[in-house]
């Protein structure tokens, strides 16, 4: 009896740079990899983020992204290229795309965790006296805007009990300067009968201390809210691990 001997079809990448688990016949992942997935979904279940280290974090949002895929390497190249697994989630997709192994829809996933971490600490300002909750309000700055690449200006408007009626961008600008028109926060803040306001903005480069045009701008910006009795409670600049206080170094 001659018998017709078989090959296995070659393994070809889901797309330049991917890289491919075999699945075999019945499209199963090798038992290495599902031993490695369910051991890290135990330990996220038993301690939560605590437990996870920022690469197996990203291992974890991975997995759903690329069921096939050996993913360990992939989320290696994104902490590489970015440095931790903040930075990471706040990359553009444009940026996102040029790491080896992550396309539109691992870039799309990425960018509905941010969004979703996002929604939660606004979540906890949202519809509350946030003087009294000055940490949160914190915590939210942080969150949406110390690890941007470029700089964001924006208002949070408050009413009569200083609680947020609105969280507006006002201005995105380059590395290292953002416009800003005095003019139009005060119009924004009329047409919102809003009684207060905290200016936000970041400095990629990680340093929150003011430059000039920052204290120019904040004197501007209070002189011209004071006399149509609207009160700038504070200015922060967010930076990669710290923020500034103008109000808290005497500024305001």
């Amino acid at each position: 009896m001659t018998h017709t001997p078989s090959f296995e079809e070659p393994q070809l990448p889901l797309f330049e740079g991917q890289e491919l688990i075999l699945t075999g016949s019945q499209g199963r992942l090798p038992s290495y990899i599902k031993d490695h997935r369910k051991r890290l979904r135990e330990r996220f279940a038993s301690g939560g983020q605590a437990a996870m280290p920022d690469y197996e974090l990203l291992e974890l949002i991975l997995f759903r992204s690329l069921p096939r895929c050996d993913v360990k390497p992939v989320a290696h190249r994104l902490l590489k290229t970015f440095g931790d697994f903040n930075r990471v989630l706040s990359a553009s997709t444009e940026r996102l795309v040029e790491v080896r192994g992550v396309g539109a829809s691992v870039a799309g996933d990425l960018k509905i965790v941010e969004a979703a971490a996002h929604r939660l600490s606004r979540a906890r300002i949202i519809d509350r006296p946030v003087l009294s909750g000055w940490e949160a309000l914190l915590d939210y700055c942080r969150t949406t805007m110390a690890h941007r690449d470029t700089e964001q200006f924006r208002v949070l408007y408050l009413d009569r009990k200083n609680v947020l009626v609105a969280d507006e961008e006002q201005a995105e600008g380059t590395i290292d300067h953002v416009p800003v028109y005095p003019r139009e926060v005060i119009k924004r803040a009329l047409s919102l009968n809003a009684s207060a306001m905290i200016l936000v903005h970041n400095h990629p480069s990680g340093d929150p201390s003011p430059s000039e045009s920052d204290i120019v701008m904040t004197r501007e910006v209070e002189k011209a809210g004071s006399a149509l009795a609207i009160t700038l409670h504070d200015h922060l600049i967010i930076g990669k691990s710290s923020e500034f206080s103008f109000r808290a170094h005497g500024h305001l």
